[in-house]
């Protein structure tokens, strides 16, 4: 299997070296040394590329060689003050720029996206309101009042591709505010003290009122959108009665691999097809077997 996009991140992430003032010093000022510069989740690009810039970081993201990759957020500027101090042209999404950089770029990007994310909304301590301090070159928080430290927040959530008893129909549903033929697989967020297989469950006889037999692992995706981890699975219902919840969903049907295949083409046409997500691994991996 090829890799998910944002996965496989080559860069070294250097864990041991972020406490080391000296190193890090040395690689921020590596002739080929990068901080890439957001705002407010976007990354500041030219000519559809992201910038580097001269400012100060925030976060070490890893080191090639000798170099550092850094970035910096620039959220408490207006959105026209950070295109002008940085020769940017453009805010741009992450995902929107997967089409358009190699796959460690946007394995980059999303690392550094969900690293500042984080960031901006823990700026104080959830125990006692105290500002929070950046530690190990923005991998750890510290709060100045209290001493607790803070790290990165992960969500883990299921994502499933629910077949048929005998395999040939796949069930989709379409959200609450998406287009008529916005049909996706159906995810979910863990819950505290729940397995990953119980998670697919629960979510499936809660939004569709399926319920499963098999649920076997297929792949995982970081996705720091903001600060997702995507299990994919794939189950088999016990049978095809569906019953959609009305709230998060409004919609649910079985589709045979012509049934997915002829979406797919309209939504390829349309261009609103989106292939960075590991739905897309779930869905090919389904119609390769047909």
């Amino acid at each position: 299997m090829s890799l998910l996009p944002y996965n496989g991140l080559a860069l070294d992430r250097a864990s041991a070296r972020r406490s080391d003032e000296a190193w890090l010093s040395s690689a921020r000022r590596h002739p080929d040394a990068r901080v890439l510069a957001f705002w407010r989740d976007g990354c500041l690009t030219r000519d559809g590329q992201p910038v580097t810039v001269s400012e100060e970081p925030h976060v070490f993201l890893g080191a090639n060689g000798r170099a550092g990759v850094f970035a910096v957020d620039l959220s408490e500027l207006d959105e026209s003050t950070a295109r002008t101090r940085t020769g940017a042209d453009a805010v741009l999404d992450v995902r929107r720029l997967f089409p358009v950089v190699d796959a460690q770029e946007a394995a980059t990007l999303a690392y550094a996206r969900g690293m500042l994310h984080w960031h901006r909304n823990q700026r104080f301590c959830g125990a006692c309101g105290g500002a929070s301090v950046a530690r190990q070159a923005g991998h750890q928080l510290e709060c100045a009042s209290c001493g607790r430290l803070l790290f990165p927040r992960i969500e883990p959530a299921v994502i499933t591709l629910v077949t048929s008893p005998d395999g040939a129909r796949c069930l989709l549903g379409r959200h609450r505010g998406a287009a008529p033929d916005a049909y996706s697989t159906l995810a979910g967020f863990v819950e505290i003290g729940e397995s990953l297989e119980d998670a697919v469950r629960r979510e499936l006889v809660e939004e569709v009122g399926v319920r499963v037999a098999a649920v076997r692992y297929q792949a995982s995706q970081a996705w720091p959108f903001p600060a997702g981890l995507m299990l994919g699975f794939r189950a088999v219902a016990e049978s095809e009665e569906v019953a959609v919840d009305q709230e998060e969903l409004v919609a649910a049907h079985w589709f045979t691999r012509e049934d997915l295949r002829a979406l797919q083409a309209t939504h390829r046409a349309a261009g609103t097809d989106r292939q960075d997500s590991i739905e897309s691994h779930l869905l090919q991996t389904w119609l390769d077997e047909g």
